[in-house]
């Protein structure tokens, strides 16, 4: 299995690996949800403000983790959420996600990323050192329905501090739905 940054020819085999899994996992309306994201973040989002890796098997996408600038103004670190993350069903269960994140997370250290974020399960992401943290910790750009599922972690040798000032994210991820 290779990780690898992921360039743009890719954009549709990677928004189908997106709709197909979550479909698969929580039926049509969260696979177009999702996939409808994607679509929108690989489209409008600024090469600078995303990272987008991948795991790939043969021919054969086996994983996608999207990293998006998020931005706090009055805080000098910079900060990037992990949303979405999907990994093809046949490859599940193999470790494929967690060699896929540390690969994203020690790309992003290399970059200068302070801060990683997520929003999703503890129980899955702790494995790659989140941690869940609270709305203070770090403001969230939108009300979280599943306020245990927000996740951070500092990638300096740093603590997490709490980021100061309000949040916002791309465009793409400004949706309560995603939220």
């Amino acid at each position: 299995m290779d990780l690898i940054t992921t360039d743009a020819q890719r954009k549709n085999e990677i928004a189908d690996l997106f709709r197909s899994t979550f479909t698969e996992s929580e039926g049509v309306a969260e696979g177009d949800l999702i996939g409808n994201l994607v679509e929108r973040m690989l489209a409008t989002v600024d090469a600078a403000d995303m990272f987008v890796f991948s795991a790939v098997e043969g021919d054969d996408l086996a994983g996608t983790a999207i990293f998006t600038r998020m931005t706090y103004p009055e805080d000098e670190r910079m900060v990037f959420i992990l949303s979405p993350m999907a990994v093809a069903p046949g490859h599940q269960g193999r470790g494929v996600g967690q060699k896929l994140l540390t690969f994203g997370l020690n790309a992003l250290r290399r970059n200068g990323v302070g801060v990683a974020l997520t929003y999703g399960d503890i129980n899955f992401y702790s494995k790659v050192g989140f941690r869940q943290i609270s709305e203070s910790v770090a403001p969230p750009p939108l009300s979280l329905g599943y306020p245990e599922g927000w996740l951070g972690q500092s990638l300096t040798s740093r603590p997490l501090d709490p980021l100061k000032g309000a949040s916002t994210c791309v465009d793409a991820l400004n949706d309560p739905a995603i939220w």
